[in-house]
């Protein structure tokens, strides 16, 4: 058999694949996970990461319900599931001897993921500094995420913890009100999370992968959201004192494969292109963004949350102040 004919991964590999949302010659933008990654973390992406990531990035099969289509090593190919852990990826690195880059996680996410330059995948525990090799290539290490229990994770599975806020640098951050667009306390954790005034993300992967999925076609208002706060995940807690702000994380992807309940949503506000956001209150609730920049939160349901981008901040943030 000629060798560009013979199979990349096992059947039952490419089975959990396609549903996942792969199929031959996937492409996505890697530019907003790229930037983000660089601007948190000061990552920098090597052409090895930016080739696994453009053909699987953002796919997710979280392991449940067992079946025939589902990893035995649960994963979720999204490299912003480590955008605050440079200094754990920096002590990787070096144990590992070569430059590791995320690529997601893995088991039920206990594990970091990670890409070598050479395309070796590694996996790490988190909360460990241990670092053990999964596979030479990137096909294999699929391969063996579909097919092998990397770790003992007992099903069914759960959600993670969230992640607290904080600034790159691990501090609190100080600063005024940004004239007044929000209170003091939205500033302030805004800028703990990795705010600052005039940030701006690409927003092409998000948009790519929410079109090719879903059909969720972005709009104008949403784009200039995402491009501001895309990226940003808060949860009550240190380093930023404020006792009655909800978590949330401003990432559209969290809404893949929900387009129907979008289409709900979009009924009940009289609003047919509402955009995601994210997801807020433990991840119960969507944020929805119509094209006139208004702001919505539910899942079964629609709540008004706020007539402007501001004031969505304001409701979601500052409810102490």
């Amino acid at each position: 058999m000629p060798v560009e004919n013979q199979p990349r991964w096992s059947a039952a590999t490419d089975a959990v694949l396609r549903k996942s949302g792969w199929y031959p010659g996937r492409s996505v933008p890697t530019d907003t996970w790229e930037a983000i990654l660089r601007e948190h973390g000061g990552f920098e992406m090597h052409k090895a990461a930016w080739r696994f990531l453009a053909e699987f990035g953002a796919l997710v099969n979280d392991g449940w319900p067992p079946g025939p289509v589902t990893a035995q090593s649960p994963f979720r190919l999204d490299p912003l599931t480590a955008e605050w852990d440079a200094e754990t990826f920096a002590r990787l690195s070096q144990r590992a001897g070569v430059s590791l880059y995320p690529i997601g996680q893995a088991n039920r996410r206990t594990s970091h993921l990670a890409i070598a330059p050479s395309g070796a995948v590694y996996l790490a525990p988190l909360g460990e500094d241990t670092v053990q090799l999964l596979a030479e290539a990137p096909d294999e290490a699929l391969n063996k995420l579909v097919e092998t229990r990397c770790f003992n994770v007992p099903l069914p599975l759960v959600a993670a913890e969230s992640t607290p806020a904080r600034d790159p640098h691990g501090q609190r951050v100080e600063g005024g009100n940004s004239d007044q667009r929000w209170t003091a306390t939205t500033d302030r954790v805004l800028r703990a999370a990795g705010w600052y005034p005039g940030r701006s993300v690409p927003t092409g992967t998000w948009e790519a992968i929410l079109l090719e999925h879903d059909r969720f076609e972005i709009h104008d208002a949403a784009r200039c959201f995402l491009t501001e706060f895309g990226g940003l995940a808060f949860a009550p807690g240190k380093p930023v004192e404020a006792s009655s702000w909800m978590e949330f994380r401003f990432d559209p992807l969290l809404a893949k494969w929900d387009a129907e309940i979008f289409e709900v949503l979009g009924e009940q506000t009289g609003e047919p292109r509402l955009y995601p956001l994210g997801m807020a209150n433990g991840r119960n609730q969507y944020l929805a963004m119509t094209p006139n920049g208004v702001i919505y939160r539910g899942m079964d349901y629609a709540e008004l949350l706020a007539d402007t981008p501001e004031g969505a901040l304001r409701a979601l943030i500052g409810r102490g102040d």
